[in-house]
Formats: C-alpha cells, structure tokens, sequence
C-alpha cells in the first residue's frame, strides 16, 4: 500500500441526480489503498439547498474549481455520466488545475451542447424516470433491489438551468489533460469505432493528446456494481499521473 501523502488528491463528480453519497463504497476501497478522496455534492443536487432549482451549470463548475484549487498537490478529477458538462468546463477554463482526468461511462462534452435545450422553462427540474424507462437510456446491470430503492429515495431532481445551458469551451489547452476513458455499458472498442466515424457524441476525443482506455463490464453505475473494481482502476490511473 502507498500513502496518500504520495498520490494526487483524487475528486470524484457524480451524474445526474447524484450527490457525494453515490461514492461512499468507492472511497471506503480508494482509502484503504492509500488515496485521498473527495466526493463532492454539486450545487442543485443539496436537499438543504432552497435556492437549488436555480443553480446553474456556471455555479456548479466553480464549486468543482473551489475544490480543486483547495487541494495542496496535484489532482485527478473523476467524471461519471452527466458530470461530463461541468467538469468539462472547468477543464476549459482551468486546466492546469487536473494531472489527469477519468471519465467513468461518460466524456468530454462538445462546444455548444446541452444536456437538454428544450426542456421547459415553467419546468423548475427533472426527477429521474421510472426504472423501466431509465434502463431502456442507461444500462442498470449489476443494480440489486436494494441499490435501486437507495437511488430512488436519496436521488435529487436535476436543476432546470443546468439541464438547459449550453456548454461553452475555447480553451485548447483542455485536450493536453492526460485522459482515462472507463468504458462500462459500451466497450472501448465500440466507442474507438464511434470516434473514428465521427459520431458527434464523442467529438472531442479526437483532439485528446494522451487518452488511456479501460474496460470495466458492468452497467452504467459501477460505483455500486463493481465498487472495488473501479475503485482499484481509479488508484492505478491516479499513480500514472
């Protein structure tokens, strides 16, 4: 085992819904490999937060920013699915702040994109939809009962603003952060045919100086499916950085 005085601080982002308590497993097995680990809630996902419908994607890439910068060495910033639009910000706009980035089923998002342009404006925010409909958009393979029911009580509506603004990106500088591409519902092969036919969702992947690609097979929350496992991955790609 090495100390956590001798890896990057490693910064873990949750999707859609999601708050610091998605990572709990995650950290229990990164701690006892000897690496720092700090889950964070984004503004719009804090039940205690009164203004949280309002919050913004802007808001939620500064908190990202404060967290990062408050850190004493270096950082790994870990993206899980709809994570992908803040941290990609603030990977434009800092980034020399990160010595690596992982993205868990996710990605880097493209200039101009938007989680969803047209959902309503009289629609203050989006509750995840019934599991039936979720697993037919998002893999649920390896989710018990039990880890179910724990995301349905604990998961908060995702903030109208942040589903609605569009991601703004000029910065180059963002394509020279060392890459991981954790692959879970789709493998990284399917996902390198995807790149080099130009499919739109991934975009930004060609113009990724250093990108590594592991494949974890599990659904698309492997941070309650395969806990250790992503967690050992996160360790290894941390220590390269």
């Amino acid at each position: 085992m090495t100390t956590e005085t001798s890896n990057p601080t490693i910064l873990l982002i949750p999707g859609h819904w999601l708050g610091a308590w998605a990572w709990d497993e995650v950290v229990e097995h990164l701690t006892s490999l000897g690496h720092g680990a700090v889950p964070l809630t984004l503004p719009g996902l804090d039940v205690t937060d009164t203004g949280r419908v309002a919050r913004t994607l802007d808001e939620q890439a500064a908190a990202i920013e404060q967290a990062a910068a408050g850190s004493s060495g270096p950082v790994v910033i870990v993206a899980h699915s709809g994570a992908n639009a803040p941290v990609s910000l603030v990977l434009d706009r800092h980034p020399e702040l990160f010595s690596r980035v992982i993205w868990v089923d996710s990605g880097p998002a493209a200039p101009g994109v938007a989680f969803a342009p047209d959902f309503p404006e009289d629609t203050d925010s989006l509750p995840p939809p019934p599991f039936e409909m979720l697993g037919e958009q998002a893999s649920i393979e390896g989710l018990s009962t039990e880890v179910l029911a724990r995301f349905r009580e604990r998961a908060v509506p995702e903030p109208g603003p942040v589903l609605r603004q569009r991601v703004q990106l000029a910065n180059d500088a963002r394509f020279n952060v060392p890459t991981t591409f954790v692959c879970c519902s789709l493998p990284s092969s399917q996902i390198l045919e995807l790149v080099k036919a130009g499919h739109p969702m991934f975009a930004e992947v060609a113009h990724l100086k250093s990108v590594q690609w592991v494949d974890l097979p599990t659904g698309h929350w492997p941070m309650w499916s395969r806990p250790a496992d992503l967690a050992h991955i996160l360790a290894a790609e941390s220590s390269d950085s």
